[in-house]
């Protein structure tokens, strides 16, 4: 019964819905004395430990270069930047995703043209991204210029069949790994996919630090170099020869030590723990309640555990329920992207009737490599007994 559960859930500490708390005390002494160092050398920005993540992230990608900004919002601005997006460009995003995805498109003048995602991985459906850039072209007022996937939740996009698309009309894809970092496809690595992929490093996100911060991800030198000058404010040799119009836009050293810290801990275990954990949910709601599809030959990195319940009415009372035992959970996300009132001159035709369905049943649960198979137990047994 409930009250069982109640009773042992109080044996148990406080569940975190993404761990922070837990992995500072687990990283403590190294995170600690990182910060230490930047302090007692008061080298603040573009420290030497900036140019070391960069080289450590590039090579486990399995890129060429990897561009340190200040968040992954500017990291999707910088690269349109670097496309010369414009006015009468259309780019397509995901209609099931945060915000940034498709106001960066906005912020540069474009277009964004939402597109349905799949059922089962949440992620941008190929077949209705074909049907969206032909009716761009049909209909001949905008340029189809770019796409951007979103790696939700974790899960890579089925990039093979994005840029096979690409390709057959002529289109460059921008992969938005904001949550998908450690997260692969095929044995390659999420942010090396496409012709340049961005991430964030936002405290929750499956490798973040401790403030805002955010990269992009390419393999073309000019367009690295072309990043490097407008993310400190279009700067030729020196910081007072500026030679074009840039940004202000730089990771902090002191996140950059915290990131290279929290990245040992990303690869030596965290990566592997988050998938212990997905897979004990797995096993104790399969065929009970709706729950995240991996494809074969994927590679979930776990940003969230996302389940799918009846309706809106039920995954409201079940999340408030939840809450009020102490159990932590989220909605990603209440509304789709063509809904949000920034984009309400955008006209919609009902093209994405699962995103519409996903916000009014989605509900995350809490998800980070330092869960207990107790604490995963306890939440599932709260989650079905209030699904009765």
């Amino acid at each position: 019964t409930i009250c069982v559960w109640q009773k042992l859930w109080k044996r148990v500490r406080i569940v975190e819905f993404r761990g922070l708390k837990e992995q500072y005390q687990v990283l403590k002494t190294k995170i600690d004395a990182e910060i230490t160092k930047v302090l007692t050398d008061c080298d603040f920005i573009s420290g030497q430990q900036v140019t070391q993540l960069e080289d450590r992230l590039a090579a486990y990608v399995g890129v060429k270069h990897c561009v340190t900004c200040a968040n992954g919002t500017d990291a999707l601005t910088l690269m349109l930047m670097a496309w010369e997006l414009k006015a009468g460009d259309a780019v397509f995003v995901p209609d099931f995703t945060f915000f940034a995805t498709g106001e960066v498109v906005s912020f540069a003048g474009a277009t964004p043209i939402f597109v349905d995602v799949d059922e089962d991985t949440y992620n941008m459906n190929a077949e209705c991204l074909e049907k969206a850039i032909c009716k761009v072209i049909s209909d001949g007022e905008l340029n189809p210029k770019v796409i951007i996937p979103v790696d939700l939740f974790g899960l890579p996009a089925d990039y093979e069949a994005i840029l096979s698309i690409a390709n057959k009309y002529n289109m460059l894809v921008l992969e938005d790994g904001a949550q998908g970092f450690g997260g692969m496809m095929k044995g390659r690595r999420a942010c090396g996919f496409g012709h340049a992929a961005t991430t964030s490093f936002f405290p929750s996100k499956p490798l973040g630090c401790y403030g805002d911060g955010g990269a992009v991800f390419t393999d073309n030198d000019e367009t690295a170099g072309y990043l490097r000058s407008i993310c400190v404010h279009g700067r030729g040799k020196t910081k007072y020869d500026n030679i074009r119009i840039g940004m202000n836009s730089r990771l902090d050293t002191i996140q950059a030590a915290i990131l290279q810290v929290k990245l040992d801990a990303f690869e030596d275990y965290e990566l592997t723990d988050v998938n212990k954990v997905a897979k004990w949910y797995e096993e104790r709601l399969k065929e009970k309640v709706k729950t995240p599809i991996i494809p074969d030959g994927f590679y979930s990195s776990w940003a969230q555990f996302t389940v799918v319940l009846n309706d809106e009415e039920q995954r409201d009372t079940v999340r408030a329920k939840l809450n009020a035992q102490g159990i932590p959970t989220m909605v990603y996300y209440h509304k789709p992207m063509h809904s949000q009132l920034a984009f309400e001159s955008i006209p919609y035709d009902g093209s994405c009737p699962v995103t519409e369905r996903l916000c009014g049943t989605v509900l995350s649960l809490p998800m980070h490599p330092y869960l207990k198979e107790e604490e995963v137990e306890l939440i599932v047994n709260s989650l079905l007994n209030y699904l009765q």
